[in-house]
């Protein structure tokens, strides 16, 4: 779906790049931003650096060299600089909501009270666990398994996590109708692997630190004896680990598509009521649920059956105190830092309370705050220039489907009109969400948590016999982020993407499809990447390609994994290049479809030389520095073991692997240099 060297000294550097001239690095200096400039800020690169090397630091060294983590923050990277500057537009917006008066019910209203009760963490600190005390008190008074069936089923309504999850979504053989879907969950830690890798130090010691993390979690909700209970939690975390899949499983869709007739759950998963889950779920009497990962829901149900009912009620006690912290008082927020920011990802501060309020008031109440975002600073041009870039993008991939040379002629035809069936959705929804039901009260931080959850989930049961919303968004528009959703046919680009450095409607052609190009062709490519093939022009799970097309397919894809095998961004971490398979083929071919767009923009003329640099040269350092970013190590072991995508300072290397990239920057040997038979070749 969806990384650094300012110039030290007097000195400048001169360095001949392909065919083009000598450039002497102006010091210090960054492209002035005015319409006709290429918009790229010179004095990140590091001209010294051989781009045959390390084409990152050649583009990015600067950038590196001088852009420290943020104290609250796991990562920096384009995209989340980007996302700083989002979030403080978006913070305008909504105190500006705040402090408007707006009449009760408004979008205003419910965005500026949301934060606002948010931010009061003296009112929140007055009432203790009070808000909580119901959910604790039925959780301790539990006296059977068919209550914490049902249980489970009610926490769908609080969106407290367990191991049983449930989502109203599209049926994958059938994309006109909503189905009920079953799927794994339930664990505190990230997955399976942090559980049951017992070779690797550093998950022993994450592992240790979580146990202390239920243990003072639950000497602040008043249990005793904690450490005995976080031991016997633990254990039941591991057994449920034990059942997991693990995420190269999770990537094969076709194994997701298992539908059972409710009244069969139990004969293939028993030890679990059922059907009180279902009922407390509110999606009794449906005709069939999906179950996901059948054998992990089985070992889970199992697992129900034969631990003892105590060691499930600390769970439960965990899991809701975990999910519910932002807004319960501050020893329940450090906890849960030390532990998901501190330990996990390696983040030394908190983050201001500012920030979290947003994160919140994005995810309860994300297209209200999304409406007054774009109102304000999304102007119409971006929108009516991404749309021509799009449909040069799906030209591009059209002539690649085209000329395809592994693909058998029959195959071809249906993979274009795929295509052609697309449906890009740019910035923001055509209709907004409608959150007229949702009551959002001054003061209450807690209650308009719960109050969201609870609309999302019978938002979410309400489309449960209606027809598939196939213009239905999934992120908000005020996300640095884009995604592609096989069961719709879409692609979609939220408004706060669509600024520099990866797009500016003022900017140079060549920036922009170096930079949204990229991700523009890496959404269209994920459509037909080794799981996104799995599906058809009506966004089915359908097998449309011949098997000599998988076979050839797959040969191509197999050198891709190896290729990625070979990094090891830290000792003993290597990137898993199965996993993370779908998104390097989606930023190969993205590459080669954005470069080929950037042709069809330029109508047959040749492109300017501006600041010493040729058109292919500028679209190639723009797509360098999107992928501008640096880890704290423990966030970076996270996402190497968790992640599907492979680090973002490392995908700019996909340029080894194409051939105009070579003739730009007169490649001819270095760390980056493929003979062109080693080049791996998709689409």
């Amino acid at each position: 779906m969806i990384v650094r060297l300012l110039l030290g000294g007097a000195a400048t550097v001169g360095i001949a790049i392909g065919t083009g001239p000598v450039w002497s690095a102006p010091q210090n200096q960054a492209v002035s931003p005015k319409k006709g400039a290429w918009h790229f800020d010179l004095s990140a690169m590091d001209p010294a650096a051989n781009p045959g090397d390390s084409f990152f630091r050649y583009a990015n060294g600067g950038w590196d060299k001088n852009t420290p983590i943020p104290p609250d923050k796991q990562a920096v990277s384009s995209f989340s600089q980007l996302q700083d500057k989002v979030n403080e537009q978006v913070r305008t917006v909504v105190q500006e909501a705040a402090k408007s008066k707006a009449p009760k019910g408004s979008v205003k209203q419910k965005v500026g009270d949301y934060f606002t009760s948010f931010m009061d963490e003296a009112a929140i600190e007055a009432k203790g666990l009070a808000p909580l005390q119901a959910d604790l008190d039925q959780i301790r008074t539990l006296s059977n398994k068919s209550e914490l069936a049902r249980l489970f089923g009610e926490q769908e309504w609080t969106d407290v996590p367990r191991p049983f999850g449930l989502a109203v979504v599209t049926d994958l053989r059938d994309s006109n109708r909503y189905t009920v879907a079953l799927g794994q969950g339930g664990l505190g830690l990230p997955n399976r692997d942090f559980y049951l890798d017992e070779a690797n130090p550093r998950f022993a010691q994450v592992r240790a630190k979580y146990q202390d993390y239920a243990a003072n979690m639950l000497r602040l909700a008043g249990l005793s004896d904690p450490e005995a209970r976080a031991q016997r939690v633990m254990d039941l975390e591991k057994k449920l680990a034990r059942t997991h899949w693990s995420p190269l499983e999770l990537r094969q869709i076709e194994k997701a598509d298992n539908p059972m007739r409710p009244a069969d759950l139990a004969l293939n998963m028993p030890g679990m009521d059922w059907g009180a889950f279902l009922q407390a779920a509110g999606v009794s009497g449906q005709s069939s649920v999906n179950v996901g990962q059948p054998s992990a829901l089985a070992g889970a149900a199992k697992l129900v059956d034969s631990e003892p009912l105590d060691v499930w009620k600390d769970y439960l006690t965990l899991r809701t105190l975990s999910q519910y912290a932002s807004v319960l008082p501050k020893a329940f927020v450090n906890q849960s830092f030390d532990m998901y920011g501190k330990t996990l990802s390696g983040v030394p501060q908190l983050e201001e309370r500012w920030k979290r309020a947003l994160s919140s008031s994005n995810q309860m109440l994300g297209q209200a705050v999304g409406q007054l975002y774009v109102e304000r600073y999304f102007p119409p041009e971006s929108k009516a220039k991404m749309d021509r870039l799009v449909r040069n993008l799906i030209a591009a991939m059209d002539t690649r489907l085209a000329k395809l040379e592994w693909m058998a002629p029959e195959t071809k035809v249906k993979a274009r009109a795929k295509l052609a069936a697309f449906n890009p959705m740019i910035g923001y929804p055509d209709k907004w969400r409608d959150y007229s039901a949702l009551e959002i009260r001054p003061g209450d931080a807690f209650g308009n948590v719960r109050r969201a959850a609870r609309f999302e989930h019978q938002r979410n049961l309400n489309r449960l016999g209606r027809p598939v919303d196939r213009n239905e968004w999934f992120m908000n528009p005020q996300l640095v982020n884009a995604y592609a959703n096989p069961t719709l046919n879409q692609i979609v680009f939220p408004a706060a993407h669509l600024q520099p450095p990866f797009f500016d409607p003022d900017a140079d052609e060549a920036v922009n499809y170096g930079g949204i190009g990229i991700g523009i062709g890496h959404e269209i490519s994920h459509h037909f990447d080794d799981q996104g093939r799995k599906f058809d022009a009506k966004g089915r799970l359908a097998d449309w390609w011949t098997p000599a097309d998988l076979e050839r397919f797959q040969k191509r894809a197999d050198g891709l994994v190896k290729q990625y095998n070979e990094y090891e961004p830290l000792p003993g971490y290597k990137v898993n290049g199965a996993q993370a398979l779908g998104e390097n083929i989606a930023d190969l071919a993205g590459l080669a479809i954005a470069y080929d767009a950037y042709k069809i923009a330029l109508g047959g003329k040749p492109a300017p030389v501006i600041s010493g640099f040729t058109g292919d040269q500028r679209f190639f350092l723009g797509f360098a520095q999107v992928w501008r970013a640096k880890y704290r190590e423990a966030a970076l072991q996270q996402q190497l073991k968790a992640g599907t995508h492979t680090p973002i300072h490392l995908r700019s290397n996909t340029l080894r692997n194409f051939d105009p990239w070579y003739a730009a920057f007169n490649i001819k040997d270095g760390a980056l240099y493929l003979p062109p038979e080693q080049r791996v070749r998709i689409w």
